[in-house]
């Protein structure tokens, strides 16, 4: 008599949080859904929206490069909100954001006149750990002539997004899956470690 093979076991926990990642990857709400978390993390969001956007690429190798890009205009866009907190809202919008934030206030003040004498270590700062949406209000509040901050952020996040994730996952998507799906865990540590290192960073490199 043939024995019935038992039932996979269903995932749970983190990797329950993953597969429904993949298996929503492709849904009629993903694109939005990416936009909306591309746009509020460069603004006041504190999750980068990379824990959207790489599953969905792997989840589609081919159409990785054309999220990346559609993940860099919304995160452009949502820089132009943050700039406008710094430069027209920040007695009240930014300070109560930066407060929630738990950002000190010398924080900013240090990357706002970083900002005002170099401009161009907005694209810089951008491809590091360090909150973008603390680079974009701090952009505005160094009244950074908005063209220059145009395109040092388009530039910084088409790097961050199309360059380097996108490039490395239309290059080892599989491996990528591959290692991932087996160190999910460790992925996900290594992930917090860098959002903590950003925002200590933050707070006290600069």
């Amino acid at each position: 008599m043939t024995e019935l093979a038992e039932p996979a076991a269903r995932p749970r926990g983190l990797r329950a949080l993953y597969a429904w990642m993949l298996r929503n990857s492709e849904g009629r709400h993903a694109w939005v859904a990416l936009a909306g978390f591309a746009f509020a993390e460069a603004s006041f969001f504190p999750i980068p929206p990379d824990v959207m956007l790489v599953p969905m690429m792997l989840a589609n190798r081919k159409r990785a490069f054309a999220l990346a890009a559609w993940c860099t205009l919304w995160s452009v866009m949502g820089g132009m909100l943050g700039y406008a907190i710094g430069a027209l809202f920040w007695d009240t919008a930014g300070l109560w954001l930066i407060g929630a934030l738990h950002i000190p206030l010398s924080t900013v003040e240090a990357l706002r006149a970083k900002y005002a004498a170099h401009a161009y270590f907005i694209a810089v700062q951008g491809l590091t750990p360090i909150p973008y949406k603390l680079v974009t209000i701090s952009a505005g509040l160094a009244n950074v002539p908005f063209a220059a901050f145009m395109m040092f952020s388009a530039i910084t996040r088409s790097v961050r997004f199309i360059v380097l994730e996108g490039l490395l996952v239309h290059l080892f998507g599989e491996q990528a899956r591959t290692f991932i799906e087996k160190r999910l865990e460790l992925v996900f540590v290594v992930f917090l470690v860098l959002v903590v290192a950003g925002v200590v960073a933050a707070r006290y490199l600069f």
